[in-house]
Parts: structure tokens; C-alpha cells; sequence
């Protein structure tokens, strides 16, 4: 497995036996319960994912020998989660070559169900089976070897069913994409039901390399029935919109799947009134990774038959919307095109003035004038003067979160990040749209938020201990149990007297995000060459376990002291 193009166990019949190995797991139980037999399904699906991942002569060879079989029957669980997770990988990997897609295709409609239904479910399986299993006693053992390794704990074995019930998922996703490229089984797929189920399948913190739900929407988008099903699901499309104002690794693939289905003339007047609100938002917007003039691009869709489109929408906020979007970006663009470097100074030293006149009031606690001051100032100022601008919403994104209106905050610190170089790097704007994500419990984007937040205060400093605010660390503690993997699963089960012995220890939970979030901000300071430095001040978990009140009130006092020094290195 450790050399997967190397062609001599291919010649020597490796698939073959790896077939005969898995009829024998899935067949014979009395083999399978014998001495460490256990173990072999798993890890000879395992080798069949691994030599098929790279190249299309070995899949081949392996559907000659009749892997796909066998695989279904691991997929069908007819062993457990841990065999279905290296099933689903090694058909995903069959399904994405040309010449061995049909073969896989021979189960389709069992299989896209099967694997719709994994995609699913697969996070409350392991819940239950596994992490909501407190006493080791109980908890399989060969899962949990297969988990470490025979090496670590309950943390350890935790933090690792995560990884692997993340990987599930991702990979049950990869293998629908196969046959959505294609547009087959869209009848399947595109069910309601499974869209908005979707739309919560983000591979958490533990799989940042998959685009998870959001990946199969978009490839749903490019097929004319797959945007007709997407288009008639409000809770579909706001989180489409929510993606698209996020700091998420994902957020083009948001703004994508918008654009297309505003294109379509079919789809078009069913969104526009939810989708404008939120793509006003981004028409300043330079570029996203290798995406150019994405502004642009936004501005020309929402303005396509403008004039037209003013008789078929009803709503009079979006009608505002466009034509404020109309004046922004064509007349007043055009006003300003002629503009000489002069007057554009000029403009500067006026902007700056009343800037300044705007913060001596905000100071004086008179914020809605501020507001008003603020607005002045970003009509007045030219929109070459990127830089401005972007402080100047920032600074009103401020004074409404001081009002309570987050919709408002969020709106205008998306704008001010838009015009930040580069897109969604100017720290304070990301820090008060996460806490106005927080008030709008939208954990998850305030989460992203808040991280770029940290990595934007971490890439400034120069002194070699990172400074990492309190307030950015409860954040992130918050948002991390907020968004855990497991918590729809355990929120269910929780609920329950009956499943009361997989319920969840709350002090458990918290030592386990405790500890996630040590380890992220450690993989994101390694990545700045910087860890060594944090390494002394979250060098434990800032929560341990208690084994009564008088331990746990020590254990806070203790994160408390531990989040003080992070603070004073500021």
C-alpha cells in the first residue's frame, strides 16, 4: 500500500486474492470471528483502494478480477462502518476512470441509494457505535486497533473515528460526483430531502481538503435538471448565499453555483429575490484564489435585462438592491472615469476629514450619527480608493454591531474584505463579522471567520511568540462545539432515556474541542513556521477532566490562567 503504481503484486494476482480474502470475510462468519481474521475485509479493501487510486491499468485489472462484487456486499454493511469506508473509497475510485465507470455503473441505483443513504447516516452510525461509547469495555476492539493502532486512549481513538467518519462521508460524496458528472441518477440524487442534508456536510476541521456537500451542489448546478431541483430549495439556497459571504476555503464554489443558476432563464426570476441580497455584497470583489474580476462577473449577472427585470420582481428591497448596484457600479463609474489624479486627492483629504469627524463622534457614544457620517464619507469617496473604502465600511460594520443588527454588520464588513489585498485578509473586519455570525448562530462562519481572524494577527507580528487574543480564543472554543462533527448526533441521541449510557459527558466533550482547537492552532502555526513559539503557551489542554465540582472549578481556573497568558503576550 505504501508503493501504489509499483506493477509487481499486480502481476502476481494481488487482486484475485484480495477478491478471494473478502468472499471469504463476507460468507463464512465462523472465519471471520477466528483468531484475527477480523482485521482482513478491511484491510484487503484497503489495498484494492489503494492500487486503483492512481492508475487506470490497475483498475482495470481489478474489475477483471471481480472486486466490485465483493465491494458492494462490504458497502451493503454487511460487516460494519469501517468496512464501508474503504469499500466506498476503492468504487469511488473505479467510478472516475472512463473505461471502468461502466462496470461500477452495472449497480447504479442500488448503489447511488446506498451510498446517498451512507452519506447520510454515516455520522450517527459511528456516533452510536463507537464515540458515544464511553466504556472502553463495551467499544469494539478491533476498531479500535484499526483506529491507533493498539496505540492511545479514548482522546486518541476519538479525535481518529472523527478523521475516518469525516473521510466516509467526503468519500460517499466522491463517488455520487462520478455519476452527477455524468447526469446519471439526477432522479436520485436531487431528491429534496438529500439536498438540504447537503448543505450540512462540510468534513469539519479534520477534512479541509474536501468540499464535501457544497461540491456535489455545484456539480449539480451545471446540469439543467440539477439546478431546477436546487432552485426550489429555499434552505439550499441560503446556504449557497451564507457560503458566498464566508471566509471558507469553498466560498467560489458558493458564488459558482449563484451565477449559474442566475444565468438560467428557467431558474433565474425563482432566486433572484434570495440571492441578491447577498451577491450585492461581493460586486467590489477583485479576485478569489485564480478567479479574476469575479466582481465584475457578479455585477453583469444580477444586472443581466435590468431594465426588464424591474417589472418581475415584486420585492422592493431587491429592486433597491439592483438599482443601488446600477449606480455603483455603471453611472457612477462612469462619473469617475474622467476624473483627474487632482480632484481624486483631493476627494482623499475630504474622505479622511470626515472619517475622522465620524470616529470622534463614534467615541462619544453617538453611533447612529457616526452611521450617518460614515455614509457621507463612502459617497464621497472615489471607488479607486480601495483602501478607504474598505476602512470606512469596516468602521460602520462596527457601529452596527454595537446597534445589534448583525444582517447589517455582515453586509458591510463582506464589502470592506472584498476590498482587502488580498480578498478576506483585513483582520478587524473579519473579526466583527464572526461575532456577527455568532449573534446570528451561524457557527460555522463564524468559525472561519474567526480563524482567519488569528492567522491574520499571527502573519503581523514580529515577535516570535504568536499573539493570540483572549477573546479570538473563546471564540474559537465556542464555535469549535458548536460545529463538531458529532453534534446532530449526539443532540439526538441525548435526547433519548433510552441511549442513556452513550449519552454525551458534557466535561468529556469540552476536554475533546479543548484539545482540537490546541491542535489546529498548532497545524496553522506550523504552517507560519512560528509553533515553537505557541508551543510553550498551549502546551496542555486548557480544560481537563474533573472527577467532581471542586476539580472542575479548579480546571476552569486553570484555562482561565492559561488564556490570561495568552492575552498578556499580546
Amino acid at each position: 500500500m505504501a508503493q501504489p503504481d509499483d506493477p509487481e503484486f499486480i502481476s502476481l494476482g494481488i487482486f484475485d486474492c484480495m477478491v478471494s480474502l473478502l468472499e471469504k470475510g463476507t460468507n463464512d462468519r465462523s472465519w471471520l470471528l477466528r483468531d484475527q481474521n477480523i482485521y482482513i475485509p478491511y484491510y484487503a479493501a484497503h489495498v484494492i483502494g489503494s492500487y486503483t487510486m492512481n492508475k487506470v491499468e490497475f483498475a482495470e485489472k481489478a474489475v477483471l478480477a471481480g472486486v466490485i462484487p465483493p465491494l458492494m456486499e462490504l458497502l451493503r454493511g454487511k460487516i460494519s462502518w469501517v468496512e464501508q469506508r474503504v469499500a466506498v473509497r476503492a468504487l469511488g475510485h473505479l467510478a472516475s476512470y472512463e473505461r471502468t465507470f461502466e462496470a461500477v455503473a452495472a449497480y447504479e441505483e442500488e448503489l447511488v441509494r446506498l451510498t446517498m443513504n451512507l452519506a447520510s447516516t454515516c455520522l450517527d452510525q459511528v456516533y452510536t457505535k463507537f464515540v458515544g461509547v464511553k466504556d472502553d469495555n463495551k467499544r469494539s476492539k478491533y476498531h479500535c486497533d484499526l483506529l491507533t493502532r493498539g496505540v492511545g486512549g479514548l482522546e486518541m481513538e476519538n479525535r481518529k473515528a472523527e478523521e475516518w467518519a469525516s473521510q466516509l462521508q467526503c468519500w460517499s460524496l466522491y463517488l455520487l460526483n462520478c455519476f452527477a458528472c455524468k447526469e446519471r441518477s439526477l432522479n436520485l440524487i436531487c431528491n429534496q430531502g438529500f439536498l438540504v442534508d447537503l448543505c450540512g456536510m462540510w468534513g469539519g476541521l479534520v477534512n479541509h481538503s474536501s468540499p464535501a456537500g457544497v461540491g456535489l451542489i455545484r456539480i449539480l448546478c451545471y446540469s439543467k435538471y440539477g439546478r431546477q431541483n436546487i432552485s426550489e430549495s429555499k434552505q439550499v439556497l441560503e446556504n449557497l448565499c451564507h457560503l458566498s459571504r464566508s471566509s471558507d476555503d469553498w466560498q467560489y464554489m458558493g458564488i459558482d453555483c449563484l451565477l449559474l443558476l442566475l444565468k438560467d432563464i428557467d431558474t433565474r426570476y425563482k432566486v433572484i429575490e434570495i440571492v441578491t441580497m447577498f451577491l450585492i455584497d461581493l460586486v467590489e470583489l477583485k479576485s478569489l484564489g485564480d478567479r479574476s474580476n469575479l466582481g465584475e462577473n457578479i455585477t453583469k449577472t444580477l444586472l443581466l435585462d435590468y431594465k426588464q427585470s424591474k417589472f418581475r420582481i415584486k420585492n422592493s428591497h431587491v429592486l433597491k438592491a439592483l438599482q443601488q448596484t446600477w449606480e455603483l457600479k455603471v453611472e457612477r463609474r462612469k462619473r469617475e472615469k474622467t476624473m483627474s489624479v487632482e480632484k481624486i486627492e483631493e476627494k482623499r483629504v475630504l474622505v479622511n476629514l470626515i472619517k475622522q469627524q465620524a470616529n470622534h463622534v463614534f467615541w462619544l457614544g453617538d453611533v447612529e450619527e457616526a452611521i450617518k457620517m460614515y455614509n457621507e464619507a463612502l459617497d464621497t469617496c472615489p471607488l479607486k480608493l480601495r483602501k478607504e473604502r474598505m476602512v470606512l465600511y469596516s468602521n460602520r460594520a462596527q457601529c452596527y454591531l454595537l446597534l445589534r443588527d448583525p444582517d447589517a454588520a455582515i453586509r458591510d464588513s463582506t464589502r470592506a474584505l472584498c476590498l482587502s489585498n488580498p480578498t478576506n485578509s483585513h483582520g478587524k473586519s473579519l473579526w466583527r463579522r464572526s461575532q456577527a455570525y455568532d449573534m446570528k448562530g451561524l457557527a460555522k462562519e463564524s468559525l472561519m471567520d474567526c480563524i482567519m481572524f488569528i492567522n491574520s494577527v499571527t502573519t503581523t507580528t514580529t515577535n516570535k511568540r504568536v499573539k493570540i487574543p483572549y477573546y479570538a480564543a473563546r471564540m474559537i472554543s465556542k464555535q469549535m462545539e458548536a460545529t463538531w462533527l458529532f453534534v446532530n448526533a449526539q443532540s439526538k441521541f441525548t435526547r433519548s432515556d433510552d441511549d442513556y449510557e452513550i449519552s454525551s459527558n458534557e466535561d468529556d466533550h469540552q476536554l475533546e474541542c479543548d484539545e482540537m482547537m490546541r491542535q489546529m492552532m498548532m497545524m496553522m502555526m506550523e504552517k507560519k513556521s512560528i509553533a515553537s513559539g505557541l508551543s510553550t503557551i498551549i502546551e496542555e489542554p486548557l480544560i481537563v477532566k474533573g472527577k467532581n465540582w471542586r476539580d472542575m472549578e479548579r480546571a476552569r481556573r486553570r484555562n482561565k490562567t492559561a488564556f490570561n497568558v495568552m492575552a498578556r503576550s499580546m
